[in-house]
């Protein structure tokens, strides 16, 4: 097997090293670590070397074994490294920052979010200019970075909302007075780990500005050459705007060519998803594939047949590919195809085979090597398992049944391909979207000849743009190409039993179905006893683990409470899977506490919970005037003013008291009324009143949890 695909001892190593270095980051590693990573480093590639001119025979063995923790350490020390220039110095206190939006701002509910190139500034350069609290940018408190890279600080700016904002671009240079603070996590179980997820992506901070705390310097000033390439690929999407292109068909259409998925709404994401074919909308093999076609169709009538020609006609193939992977923002998935396409062309001049596993090993070897962060990108995960799977298990699929007619070879063709990566894909997506879609191969059996259509037809329309009369034409085949694409989607999400959702698998059950896979594969090329034993073994394994883990991870009887800013709630798990969602608000943001903590709902095994929004009673649930009883536990959510100047003759004996926005009092005076145990402090309270509450908690005596600063929490009844 090694001696078959060279690039297996090299890719495996490094990929192991690479998701070291990630965890020994983050458990907070030493000075001294780092340094013996290095120095570790150059002693195996000295061992290398002095073993490399011995030439002996016998030591092959040693060499494999210190070429392999070579690499395992070159990932280590290449991972760490990426992660430490999202390292910084900034101060705590609000400063005043030059920023220069580097990628097209996105428009949310209340923020534009722009991700910028911070730089700190001088007095003398500050405008004057006063922010709502009487801050002023001109005096002179400005910010020093600190950085332990020389590349330019990263950050995260969200903007209030305003006419203003909406216009910003990219390139635009504004002047910001903001507090800069490392991203966090909310603490929710099983959430999303947004802040890993940024500092990959080298993001060091985030910062917020009011509509009065920053000011706009000069627009659209390009200072780097992927913010130039940024700035074409919008003039591409006002093309297509231009054009009459809205809606879901401008989503489609600038996903499908220029790999921009800001305009896709929820729901065509959903209905994508729901059919199978979400992975047409993420550039990968079949859009390269599809312009690799296209280019060498125009490149081979190039004249000649002499050994320069051909070599030109490579050099400008993959010139032109790069290029477009560049265009298309250098996502993971873009970089592994272009890579194997290149690779691809390469080999056409050696007479060498083309497409082999090795050729995708060697692909994301070299990928991780320059950016070892792809490894945990879910797109690369996705596109490595796909076309490894496909290269393995799809031409033994398509030899199982022979057809004669063409057209049924193709039908067939598409089939093979889809089940293949639907094998190879299939874990990873129970892991990290809990659905499997079951009718992914009626999707795919219209979706890739549309898609091919789509990608030539666009092809087409961007090289008529000086001839407007036939533009217009192409544009409405265009159009009418992306309605049947959408309409059939929509038509097969809409089938009974379209998918099925809320599948819950972890990450040693993922591993151990590729391991299965692995092994099963195996079989069919060699049919060894033992293998076949090997993958009943690993059957059983991922099938007694699965059990184990439904039996720890059951429901648990308590009430739960969750750090979702606009969402205040306090939920309540019977030991039976039932629970309730006993809400503050009457119209709460029930959307984002689902997509904030649905993966716990789907871990604990729990069944849709209920909303609660008024008095309500159901068995060991009741909820009166905000007061809600369970299971022997009271809880008082307080996010109004109705207790205010209210008065009793005893304290009613609570266990916790619920204190959200909305209550205007102090602490005090539902002391009077409420005897708790402790204080909960949502996270929806202004930080001025969170911080009043803490003091007068102090003050009383009274434990007191802030869910901002503790995250949420959980009390077992």
């Amino acid at each position: 097997m090694l001696h078959r695909y060279p690039f297996l001892r090299l890719f495996f190593p490094l990929a192991l090293g690479v998701y070291c270095g990630d965890v020994t980051f983050y458990q907070g590693q030493s000075g001294w670590t780092a340094f013996s990573f290095y120095g570790l480093l150059l002693f195996l590639f000295a061992l290398l070397i002095v073993l490399y001119f011995l030439k002996r025979y016998s030591y092959r063995w040693l060499f494999g074994a210190f070429l392999m923790s070579f690499f395992f350490m070159l990932g280590v020390v290449r991972m760490n490294g990426v992660l430490r220039q999202s390292e910084f110095g900034l101060p705590n206190e609000k400063a005043a920052y030059r920023a220069v939006i580097t990628e097209k701002p996105k428009k949310k509910e209340r923020v534009v979010v722009c991700q910028a190139r911070i730089e700190p500034i001088r007095p003398p350069s500050c405008p004057s200019s006063r922010g709502p609290n009487g801050d002023a940018f001109s005096t002179g408190q400005t910010a020093p970075v600190t950085r332990q890279s020389f590349r330019p600080l990263k950050a995260l700016l969200h903007i209030g909302k305003d006419s203003l904002s909406e216009r910003l671009t990219t390139g635009d240079e504004l002047l910001v007075y903001a507090s800069l603070s490392p991203p966090t996590n909310n603490g929710n179980p099983d959430e999303f780990d947004y802040a890993r997820f940024l500092a990959r992506k080298q993001v060091s901070v985030i910062g917020f500005a009011y509509n009065h705390d920053w000011k706009l310097l000069a627009q659209s000033r390009t200072h780097t050459f992927k913010e130039h390439v940024l700035g074409c690929r919008e003039t591409v999407l006002e093309a297509y705007r231009r054009l009459g292109f809205t809606g879901d068909d401008l989503a489609v259409l600038s996903a499908l060519t220029v790999g921009y998925k800001e305009e896709l709404s929820e729901d065509i994401r959903e209905t994508y998803s729901i059919s199978g074919a979400s992975h047409v909308l993420a550039l990968s093999g079949l859009h390269i594939g599809l312009l690799y076609a296209l280019f060498w169709f125009f490149l081979r009538r190039l004249p000649g047949r002499y050994k320069g020609i051909a070599l030109l006609r490579v050099f400008l193939l993959v010139l032109l590919l790069w290029g477009f992977a560049v265009f298309t923002g250098f996502s993971a998935s873009v970089v592994r195809s272009v890579t194997m396409f290149s690779l691809f062309a390469i080999a056409g001049l050696f007479g060498r085979k083309p497409f082999s596993l090795n050729t995708l090993l060697a692909a994301g070897f070299f990928m991780l090597l320059f950016y070892p962060c792809w490894l945990f990108d879910v797109g690369f995960q996705l596109s490595f398992c796909a076309v490894a799977v496909i290269l393995l298990l799809q031409p033994r699929l398509f030899r199982l049944i022979p057809f004669s007619s063409r057209g049924w070879k193709y039908v067939w063709g598409v089939m093979s391909v889809s089940i293949a990566a639907q094998i190879g894909t299939s874990p990873l997506v129970l892991l990290y979207f809990s659905r499997f879609s079951t009718h992914f191969l009626l999707t795919n059996l219209f979706v890739v000849p549309l898609v091919s259509i789509i990608m030539y037809l666009a092809v087409l329309l961007l090289l008529f743009m000086p001839f407007p009369m036939m533009q217009s034409w192409v544009a409405l085949v265009l159009r009418v190409v992306i309605d049947l694409l959408n309409g059939g989607v929509r038509w097969v999400e809409r089938l009974p039993l379209s998918s099925v959702d809320g599948v819950w698998v972890d990450r040693v059950e993922v591993v151990g179905i590729y391991l299965f896979l692995l092994l099963s594969l195996r079989y069919l090329f060699v049919h060894k006893g033992k293998t076949a034993m090997m993958c009943l073994s690993c059957l059983f394994f991922i099938s007694a683990w699965h059990v184990a883990m439904r039996f720890y991870d059951r429901p648990r009887q308590g009430v739960r409470f969750y750090n979702v800013h606009d969402s205040p709630v306090v939920h309540c798990i019977a030991s039976d899977g039932r629970s309730w969602l006993a809400y503050a608000d009457s119209l709460p943001d029930q959307k984002g506490l689902c997509k904030a903590v649905s993966g716990y709902w789907l871990h604990a095994r729990l069944k849709a919970p209920q909303p609660v929004f008024s008095d309500f009673k159901d068995g060991c649930l009741a909820c009166d005037n905000h007061i809600v009883a369970f299971s022997g536990c009271r809880i008082c959510i307080v996010n109004d003013d109705r207790w205010r100047n209210k008065k009793v003759s005893q304290p009613l004996l609570i266990d916790y008291l619920y204190l959200c926005e909305g209550h205007a009092g102090d602490l005090r005076g539902l002391v009077n009324l409420f005897a708790a145990r402790s204080v909960i402090l949502d996270s929806s309270l202004p930080e001025y009143k969170k911080q009043a509450y803490e003091e007068e908690c102090r003050q009383l005596g009274i434990r007191y949890i802030s869910l901002s600063e503790k995250g949420s929490v959980c009390f077992l009844l």
